[in-house]
């Protein structure tokens, strides 16, 4: 009987519906994992069986309603959003209820779905708190022309350091950032060139009554906790967003932005990494650089000095401007996850030809080290290293330092390798050859060397040849196995056997007929 009314109930709702069930505000809580409460909210007008309005989330602010029809009680429509300076259109099912309207969320990409991963949002009941028309929509602030920073002189090589993000997310704490300290010392990180220790979203709490940012509970002495992290010859860094709330619904730093470098001055803050988050709810795409530009001059003018890593997913070419909003690096892609596939795509198709904005100061940035997170084999870790290493990127270890097995240690700190990653000549690698999932990339060092990297993406294993004109030499004079820290033999040509999933690392000298560079 009880299933009968239940059944009955939803037919009658069903026929029952008007405009006026449908029309005014409503509004859906999420509690996010161990942290604050996600808002989204749906202003709808309805006439008859159409409807307009707009939706409201944290990350992208008000995106118009358009095409909303409405059929018993099912709800369709499309929800138009400002995507980086193109427009995009998803489309959205709804469903009105005895309990609510049940939005059906259409798959997202982000750090939620396991960074870069595309991930099935759980149904959301947004609840009626009004029944008025909607408000005219509050458009998004602009911002002109970007001033241009000068630049704050340090990250002469890619930043070398650990992340809390990968492995630990929401779990970071006082405990584990002095337990990392130790062991990257303990481990021989330190000594191999790994001195930034940075936590990443979820540290912060709310403002004092002067506008002050605070760490919440997890972090109850956070300029003792960064003195310890100096005292073990490292440096620290801090995470935030151009937005009110940062990705993971924390406190960003969005008209706090002077203030804010100042409290991470007086903490002794060392590197900021700045994640736009919901920077694109308040801010007009456009306006990204000079959103930018307004943290890279708080923090010169901070007092102290603090590399700035921007955040921002490769969006707006930012290879064009990066460098002179103030920042030292910055992200050339959404997410990397702990798999081959994310790795490889990140790595070697969407970082080749962005080699001309990378210096001394200035870093492409394709994201943090997954090495030893457990989603790749040996022979795949060693690849990610060395591509990263060609790349001249920062290298950003994410696993965690104080139980990491023999192999893995080994290959975040190979000498060789972290050598070809430092190099003094600052210039970045960049595909040679490409046949098939077989590509030679090769990056000049000082002194007229090269390194240079036998990469098959293959299924098999599989014998690759390099030759002098590779490289623009007339012959080989040495080359050295970086992974085998042994020479090889010279001879006419190179001929190596590549695993598959991996890599053959070479620095070689030899005699110039040209230069390819």
């Amino acid at each position: 009987m009880k299933s009968l009314l239940m059944t009955l109930g939803g037919a009658l709702l069903a026929l029952s519906i008007n405009a006026a069930d449908l029309t005014g505000h409503w509004v859906a809580e999420q509690r996010l994992p161990n942290g604050p409460v996600r808002e989204t909210s749906v202003w709808i007008k309805a006439t008859g069986n159409a409807f307009t309005g707009y939706l409201w989330n944290e990350r992208q602010g008000n995106q118009p309603i358009v095409d909303g029809k409405l059929d018993g009680n099912q709800l369709s429509f499309v929800v138009v959003t400002d995507n980086f300076g193109e427009e995009r259109r998803q489309q959205y099912t709804a469903t009105l209820t005895a309990d609510g309207l049940v939005l059906h969320l259409p798959a997202f990409g982000g750090r939620g779905a396991g960074r870069g991963g595309r991930g099935i949002q759980p149904d959301l009941i947004a609840k009626r708190v009004s029944s008025e028309d909607p408000p005219p929509m509050r458009l998004k602030i602009s911002l002109g022309a970007p001033p241009e920073v000068k630049p704050n002189g340090l990250a002469k090589s890619p930043p070398m350091g650990w992340n809390s993000w990968n492995k630990f997310r929401n779990q970071v704490s006082d405990q584990l950032v002095r337990e990392t300290a130790d062991a990257m010392v303990r481990s021989g990180m330190r000594d191999a060139g790994y001195v930034y220790l940075n936590i990443d979203d979820t540290w912060e709490a709310d403002r004092d009554a002067d506008g002050n940012i605070r760490p919440n509970d997890r972090f109850p002495d956070m300029k003792g906790m960064i003195a310890y992290v100096h005292g073990k010859g490292l440096k620290f860094g801090i995470y935030s967003s151009p937005g009110p709330k940062t990705c993971a619904g924390y406190q960003g730093s969005f008209q706090h932005e002077e203030q804010d470098a100042k409290t991470y001055a007086g903490w002794g803050v060392d590197y900021l990494k700045y994640d736009w988050c919901s920077a694109g709810a308040v801010y007009q795409s456009a306006s990204m650089p000079a959103v930018y530009a307004k943290m890279g001059q708080a923090l010169l003018s901070s007092g102290r000095p603090i590399v700035f890593s921007l955040c921002e997913y490769g969006a707006m070419k930012v290879q064009d401007w990066g460098a002179k909003v103030g920042g030292n690096l910055w992200r050339t892609t959404g997410d990397i996850r702990d798999n081959w596939e994310s790795m490889s795509n990140i790595g070697f198709d969407q970082q080749n030809g962005l080699e001309d904005a990378a210096g001394p100061g200035h870093w492409n940035d394709p994201d943090m080290l997954e090495i030893g997170n457990g989603g790749m084999t040996t022979v795949e870790y060693r690849a990610h290293m060395s591509l990263w290493s060609m790349l001249a990127a920062p290298l950003i270890a994410g696993n965690d330092l104080r139980n990491i097995p023999p192999e893995i240690l080994e290959i975040l700190t190979n000498k060789e390798v972290i050598a070809i990653d430092q190099g003094t000549l600052g210039k970045q690698g960049k595909r040679v050859s490409k046949n098939g999932d077989l590509e030679v990339w090769s990056r000049p060092l000082a002194g007229g060397q090269y390194a240079v990297a036998l990469f098959n993406r293959g299924q098999s294993a599989y014998k690759m040849t390099l030759r002098p004109a590779d490289l623009g030499l007339g012959q080989f004079k040495k080359i050295r196995d970086l992974w085998a820290h042994s020479d090889t033999p010279v001879s006419p040509e190179f001929t190596a056997e590549v695993p598959s999933h991996g890599v053959v690392m070479l620095r070689i000298e030899g005699h110039h007929e040209d230069n390819r560079f």
